[in-house]
Formats: C-alpha cells, structure tokens, sequence
C-alpha cells in the first residue's frame, strides 16, 4: 500500500528507512504532521523502518523542550514493544541538537534507538545505508 507522502519525505521499503528532510520552519505542526505519517506508516506496514530526520534545510526551528519532552514519551508509549528500530537526527544547529538528545534520552530503554549526529557519513554507517542516500537534495 502506498501512502501519499510530503515533499519533504521519502520512503524506501527495500531498505526500511524513512528519510525526513524538512525545509523552513520547523514548528510543532511540521512535526505533528511527520508523527501522524510515521504512525500512519507503522500501522500500515507492520514491519520495523529506520528513520533519518535531516534537519540542516530547516531555516528556524519553533519549539521548546516541554513540547519535545511530550512527543518523545508519546513516541514511546504509542511504539510499544516493537522490534528495534534506529532514529538518527542530523543536526547542525545547536538547538535542534538538544532537542535530539532529549528525545534520546527520553526514548532510552525502549525500542526506539535516537543518536545525534552532526556527520551525515556517521549516520550512515550506524543506519547501515549507503552516505549518498542521506544527501541533501537540491531543491532549487
């Protein structure tokens, strides 16, 4: 089954990973909207995926850590105890890197493995894929 996805996402079923780029403003309904698809795609497929969340397009970042706190522990309880699957967040912009490592503490002990990175060839090689998959796109 083939679910609509933004322009921003991409899914690649042969290796299960899903590959976030978001451009712009990174705010709460840009993140609610990628739950709502990574829910959607769990409960469709029901098979583990990786995630890759590229956040070096995203011009300005509008959260706080509350919020992140709260999608972090509804990550956790709605994912359960699937099998284990890998986040990796590409994170150039200092902030973004503490939201991620607040996600990856708050997920710690669950199925949901998060690691920062500020190296796209690092991230790679933990998500086990090949570094020109994880480019950044030129959307110009």
């Amino acid at each position: 089954m083939k679910l609509p996805l933004p322009p921003d996402v991409e899914f690649h079923e042969d290796i299960c990973l899903l590959i976030h780029r978001p451009r712009g403003l990174l705010n709460r309904a840009a993140v609610n909207k990628i739950i709502s698809l990574i829910g959607e795609l769990e409960f469709t497929l029901k098979k583990p995926f990786n995630r890759f969340l590229d956040t070096a397009a995203a011009g300005a970042i509008d959260l706080n850590l509350e919020y992140i706190r709260r999608v972090s522990l509804y990550r956790r309880r709605v994912y359960g105890n699937r099998p284990a699957i890998k986040t990796a967040i590409l994170a150039t912009d200092s902030t973004m890197a503490d939201y991620g490592r607040l996600h990856a503490s708050l997920t710690q002990d669950s199925p949901i493995n998060v690691r920062v990175f500020q190296d796209r060839k690092e991230a790679a090689q933990w998500l086990g894929v090949p570094v020109e998959l994880l480019a950044a796109k030129d959307h110009s």
